[in-house]
């Protein structure tokens, strides 16, 4: 398998461009394997598009632009065109269309979109109340979050809990273990808001096992063994049960698509 090489040029943080090359690529390679894409942020003179241009040029690399500035644009379409590297142009088109349809000049100001406003600091807010919830530190957080995750141990509880916050939700995840008996909270919480996540023996197993070779420990540990996570998934039913929320299938979902999956099931709740 060839090696796949792209470079993110931005005049902003390339957020947007990152996010749209990944959505591409994930169609021909969802491991991302053998994928680099590196960004190149704050490009603001065309001297150093040229410089750009070069080390794609000894990377094998494609680029993908994401330039409000109509002279950047070209410089570097241009630029490309003559070392004949491939270069994408992701705003370009979108921005002259609006332009010619609507007779109004776009104000070629990078970043715009992430401006400090209402949205940017409720998602700060969102991301500190989930790193302070986390992982049943503070059960008070459970009733004052708009969404509560449950399950064992590795099924992505923490990974979900920041994916959800950057879509502006305040969330609250508690583990499940036997020995344990669970935060009273739980059982005082609206039951559409809370979301128990679960995964197959097999799965759990081997992420664990995974788990304990990174951390240096024997991969039969206790705590990956069969029996130990049947018990666990187990119990984790009859928590639910109790609370009387959801249960969504994580075993072979990315963390993405399960936050989708509970943003769905909130909104038709609304």
């Amino acid at each position: 398998m060839k090696k796949l090489t792209i470079f993110v040029v931005s005049d902003s943080v390339g957020e947007t461009g990152e996010a749209a090359v990944k959505a591409v690529v994930s169609q021909f390679r969802p491991n991302f394997e053998k994928v680099r894409i590196r960004k190149f942020p704050h490009i603001a003179n065309v001297d150093v598009l040229e410089k750009i241009v070069q080390i794609a040029i000894a990377n094998e690399a494609t680029i993908v632009f994401t330039l409000v500035e109509k002279q950047m644009r070209q410089a570097l379409q241009k630029i490309a065109s003559e070392y004949k590297v491939h270069a994408i142009d992701l705003l370009g088109s979108m921005l002259d269309l609006i332009e010619t349809s609507f007779d109004e000049m776009p104000l070629q100001k990078p970043g715009l979109v992430h401006q400090l406003d209402d949205d940017y600091f409720k998602k700060i807010e969102a991301i500190e109340f989930a790193v302070k919830y986390d992982d049943g530190q503070d059960p008070r957080g459970i009733l004052l979050a708009d969404i509560v995750l449950v399950g064992v141990s590795r099924t992505s509880k923490t990974p979900l809990s920041q994916y959800l916050a950057h879509k502006r939700y305040k969330v609250a995840n508690v583990p499940l273990v036997p020995e344990v008996e669970p935060p009273i909270e739980l059982m005082q919480i609206d039951p559409k808001k809370c979301f128990g996540l679960v995964i197959t023996p097999e799965k759990l197993n081997n992420i664990r096992k995974e788990r304990l070779i990174t951390l240096g420990l024997t991969e039969n540990a206790f705590y990956a063994q069969h029996s130990r996570i049947e018990q666990e998934i187990s119990y984790f039913y009859s928590i639910v049960d109790k609370i009387g929320c959801r249960t969504i299938d994580v075993t072979n979902r990315a963390v993405e698509e399960t936050a989708h999956k509970i943003i769905d099931m909130l909104e038709l709740d609304c």
